[in-house]
């Protein structure tokens, strides 16, 4: 079995968030479909209490006896404020 580390965003969620997880609520609750642009918004997954997941560029750094990841501190979108670093299994 082999274990992959991923590095993502959140941006935390603010009145659109809110807004949309309402939306969301409802239909789910209707029993109906999800619009498209709510189910866009929050990356066509359940809504994540931390906010909207957004892609942290990321490259895999190495060197003997270690290894991990570099993130360029300048390419992190400016309304990114919670960094999620995970293993997988």
């Amino acid at each position: 079995m082999s274990m992959s580390t991923c590095v993502i965003g959140f941006i935390p969620p603010d009145a659109k968030w809110k807004k949309m997880k309402a939306i969301w609520d409802s239909c789910k609750v209707a029993g109906v479909s999800v619009p498209k642009e709510v189910d866009d918004f929050f990356n066509n997954e359940d809504p994540d209490s931390a906010g909207v997941e957004k892609e942290i560029p990321s490259k895999k750094w190495g060197e003997e006896g270690a290894s991990g990841y570099e993130i360029e501190i300048d390419k992190i979108p400016k309304d990114v404020k919670i960094i999620r670093f995970y293993n997988s299994w």
